[in-house]
């Protein structure tokens, strides 16, 4: 099994971890403190953004983090002004079309918009963030 495989399956492991995680904190902002679908889903992806952050750091990429522990801030940022944009702003986008207009569930909704940029994410992972 190749290297760049393995990083994929640990990325995407800690991605459902993530996913769950995004989508717990989803139905409670919005179903049980009655946050608008939009403002909850900005707090459920920087809630998973964050979690998938530190798997990522400890896990998916040790070997590399390993060999700078003290660049860790650094890496926080990059991973937020990577993966935290195109999380956001992807998760916002298709969540206001999906739920707006075509009035898809917003948990259905949300699965959808976490799909489409899991490939995006990556990417930006492992050649930006953790390279």
């Amino acid at each position: 099994m190749s290297r760049t495989f393995r990083v994929w399956l640990k990325f995407n492991t800690v991605g459902l971890l993530g996913m769950g995680f995004q989508l717990l904190a989803l139905t409670f902002l919005k179903g049980e403190l009655g946050l608008n679908y939009l403002a909850a889903t900005i707090i459920a992806v920087e809630s998973a953004v964050l979690h998938n952050f530190v798997w990522h750091e400890r896990w998916t990429w040790l070997d590399r983090t390993r060999k700078n522990a003290t660049g860790v801030i650094g890496r926080l940022f990059r991973f937020h002004m990577a993966n935290g944009l195109i999380s956001i702003v992807g998760n916002l986008a298709l969540m206001w079309l999906l739920v707006s207009r075509f009035h898809v569930h917003y948990l259905l909704a949300n699965i959808t918009a976490i799909g489409a940029c899991a490939i995006l994410n990556f990417l930006a992972s492992d050649r930006l963030v953790f390279s």
